[in-house]
């Protein structure tokens, strides 16, 4: 029979490993909320880029807009320089597209790389400063530079859907 003083221990284990890997420099949060912010950010902004028909990339409200395409491509574009710069690389290189399934696709795949980063974040990463396309920031400044960055453009992307009659896609997280 397992004794009282076992069971508590064993229970004590279990609920403060995770914090005791977390102060040694394991895996931060990062492998959660901020992960499971981020995957709502991609498959909300993912959802918007899908929901413009292929002959409104070019669309653009005024003249001195960019056209729904350039928007969703911005997006794309931006985060492979922030989460490159989480990773200390330098982004991959990779040609802007123009028609809706390449746009799409080049979005997705921006949110795939970033999502990889992210979920490999440590406590030391979140604290060190890194580049981003807004300056030298700390991992968690570059996180929040990039969710509002995107938020933001899906944002002006949404009202383009909008001025064409179609509903965005609603939020959930």
């Amino acid at each position: 029979m397992i004794s009282r003083s076992r069971v508590a221990f064993a229970l004590l284990l279990f609920a403060f490993a995770p914090h005791a890997m977390y102060a040694a420099g394991g895996v931060a949060r990062s492998d959660t909320e901020y992960s499971r912010h981020f995957g709502a950010l991609s498959t909300l902004s993912v959802a918007v880029a899908e929901a413009m028909p292929p002959e409104q990339y070019a669309f653009r409200p005024d003249p001195g807009s960019m056209s729904f395409g350039e928007v969703m491509s911005h997006i794309a574009t931006t985060n492979y320089a922030f989460c490159a710069g989480l990773k200390d690389s330098a982004p991959p290189d990779t040609p802007v597209p123009s028609d809706k399934t390449a746009v799409v696709k080049f979005l997705s795949s921006s949110f795939e790389y970033c999502s990889a980063a992210i979920s490999n974040l440590n406590d030391e990463q979140l604290s060190n400063l890194h580049n981003s396309p807004d300056g030298r920031m700390s991992g968690r400044d570059v996180l929040l530079a990039l969710y509002v960055h995107v938020a933001h453009h899906r944002g002006q992307a949404e009202v383009y859907l909008r001025d064409k009659g179609i509903t965005p896609p609603s939020y959930r997280v």
